[in-house]
């Protein structure tokens, strides 16, 4: 701190360079939230490829061991619906891991922009959460219900209930990602609060 005679010029100079470390923490924060949650997605999204591998895994094995129509039946379904898993994983993952370089980059140019911009996709992507995640999947996983009850086939049941399995291994691991992204949503909006 600079001393200078009059203690109006101290206290100012003293509340301008606090004020300025303030907001320089601040912002180097939310760079860091933001990549942590972003690095927090990329284990998140590899759980989506090991459940893809387990589900390709029991196809294999149904179509070696399988003795009973059931058995038979449920090889393509599980392999099916480990592929989907699969390409969600691998999406989503390369998708995250270019989004921590995006994130410095944006952060780098304009702090207030790069917050804005969080707030907006996080708020859009919370929504599609609701929609899909906890409206949709178990509207599907209830239907898929009922046509197991209803329909007596091999070929239906593994169908359904491997839909049941793609769904809930989805709606289990997505539970996860929507409470660490409304978080990252509540870190964004003190952050934007303090900006102001």
């Amino acid at each position: 701190m600079l001393v200078f005679g009059d203690t109006n010029i101290q206290v100012t100079i003293f509340f301008t360079i606090a004020q300025n470390s303030t907001e320089y923490c601040i912002k180097m924060d939310i760079l860091k939230i933001s990549t942590d949650w972003a690095k927090a997605e990329l284990v998140s999204t590899s759980f989506f490829i090991i459940a893809g591998l387990v589900f390709v895994m029991c196809s294999f094995g149904f179509w070696q061991f399988g003795k009973t129509d059931l058995a038979k039946a449920y090889i393509i379904p599980i392999l099916v619906a480990g592929a989907f898993l699969m390409t969600v994983g691998f999406g989503l993952f390369f998708t995250n891991k270019a989004r921590i370089t995006q994130f410095e980059t944006a952060y780098n140019e304009d702090v207030s922009a790069f917050v804005a911009s969080e707030m907006a996709r996080t708020e859009s992507t919370l929504k599609e959460y609701k929609t899909v995640v906890f409206t949709a999947i178990p509207f599907i996983i209830m239907a898929c219900g009922l046509v197991i009850f209803l329909v007596n086939t091999p070929g239906w049941r593994a169908g359904m209930i491997s839909t049941i399995a793609m769904l809930s291994v989805i709606l289990l691991i997505d539970g996860l990602a929507y409470a660490r992204i409304a978080d990252y949503q509540q870190e964004l909006i003190k952050v934007e609060q303090e900006l102001k």
